[in-house]
């Protein structure tokens, strides 16, 4: 495939992603000024997405926005990834515990990814995109998810994940993560601030379930000050959440959850 091609692809799920985060009608010109792209190449691509049924085109306001066919394109993922919707029930009962950001993750290759998140209600929060992955490495939860892995297959992951990591100063050492790794296996959660964010906080535990024949995480997020004040019941919130999940008899992994 030649790097065009390549090119457009990407630029044609930026062009949906952008009015996932906009949720308004759009002129061409707005679009290619919100995204960078040059007239030329956003009004071909524009038509495109027309010709296949994924935008609708007002000639008279002279704006896109997505079809239900875009909708068509992942309605059916959570029913697939989590069945009885257990999992999703867990999620939201620990966001009514703790009002605090909510989020699943699952390993991604290198990368931990946010494959179902909720809102924090409270004023000072941090927010994360659904969908967005970062180096597994670079969270508790994506440490968490390392902890059900057999030494080697850390070893590889985390060499892996540094080349991922854009920055110098963000790559681990292996002897540092096989350290908390050993933590988060003893204590059967991970806890961690001040990463991915400044300022922040996080408590992962895996839930005792396979997702697509992987573990998952469940994890809150928010400013680490609240949660030095709400620690015990927060944590206490997280292990019913995840107690509350009937435990897959084909799941096994090294983490010991002591609930």
């Amino acid at each position: 495939m030649s790097d065009d091609k390549v090119k457009s692809a990407a630029r044609a799920f930026e062009i949906l992603e952008y009015f996932r985060v906009s949720r308004q009608p759009r002129s061409m010109s707005e679009l290619a000024n919100g995204l960078g792209y040059p007239l030329s190449s956003t009004t071909v691509l524009l038509k495109t997405l027309v010709k296949l049924g994924y935008l609708n085109y007002d000639r008279r306001e002279r704006v896109y926005f997505p079809t239900t066919k875009v909708t068509g394109l992942g309605d059916w993922i959570p029913k697939a990834l989590f069945g009885n919707g257990q999992v999703i029930d867990a999620m939201l009962d620990l966001h009514a515990a703790t009002g605090e950001g909510i989020f699943i993750g699952a390993k991604n290759d290198v990368y931990l990814q946010y494959i179902q998140t909720r809102e924090s209600i409270h004023a000072l929060r941090f927010h994360i995109e659904e969908g967005t992955i970062r180096p597994i490495t670079q969270s508790i939860a994506g440490l968490t998810l390392l902890a059900t892995l057999p030494a080697d297959k850390i070893e590889n992951t985390v060499r892996r994940a540094n080349i991922a990591t854009p920055r110098a100063a963000d790559r681990v050492k292996l002897a540092d993560i096989a350290e908390q790794v050993a933590e988060i296996r003893r204590l059967g959660y991970g806890y961690v601030e001040d990463l991915p964010f400044e300022g922040g906080a996080t408590f992962a535990m895996i839930l005792p379930v396979l997702v697509r024949g992987q573990p998952v995480v469940l994890a809150l997020g928010g400013v680490a000050d609240r949660f030095r004040k709400n620690h015990d019941r927060y944590l206490q919130a997280l292990r019913k959440a995840v107690r509350s999940v009937r435990t897959d008899p084909e799941f096994d992994h090294p983490v010991q959850i002591e609930l």
